[in-house]
Order: C-alpha cells, then structure tokens, then sequence
C-alpha cells in the first residue's frame, strides 16, 4: 500500500490523473470533504467498478485507519494497483 501527504495531495488535487474515494459515512462526507466521489466502507467491495484504475487513486477517511484497510483488501482481493492512503485523512488535509 502506498501513501500520499496532505501536501503532496494539495500539489496534485486538480489533476485529471487522479481520483479521490471518500470511504466515510454520508454524514461525515457530506460535513467536510476534500472533493471526490463518497462510496462508504461497507460499500466499497460492491462498488469496485467505480474505481479508475487508469488513475492514480486515492482513499481518505477520517484518520487513514478506513482507507488503509480498504486497500489492503482490494489489494488482496481484485489485485488492485496504484492504490493510495492520504496520511492522517481528511482532518490532517483540513488542518495542514
């Protein structure tokens, strides 16, 4: 599994090459977020056809506990590549 920073998140946030997935719940979404398509956790595996694997994709939850575990199982599990944990999530995006 690969990380991204806040601020290496920040440098690249408007590039077309990437894709943000926002694992939280609606209601954590829907009160900050850093842009992207929200698929909560408990959806993800079900929802894998939304995943550009053409681009660089990113994963944020909360933390980056979420996210992390996410990607370990899709790493596992569809043999998913290019996969990335923002570090600290969304509150270490907002507050850096």
């Amino acid at each position: 599994m690969q990380t991204i920073s806040p601020t290496e998140l920040k440098a690249v946030i408007n590039n077309s090459d990437i894709q943000i997935i926002d694992v939280r719940e609606p209601y954590e979404f829907e009160d900050n977020n850093i842009g992207g398509i929200n698929i909560p956790l408990d959806e993800v595996l079900n929802s894998v056809d939304k995943i550009d694997t053409n681009k660089k994709v990113i994963f944020c939850c909360q933390s980056g506990k979420r996210s992390s575990a996410i990607i370990m199982t899709l790493e596992r599990k569809f043999k998913l590549e290019n996969l990335h944990s923002l570090q600290g999530g969304v509150t270490a995006f907002i507050e850096s």
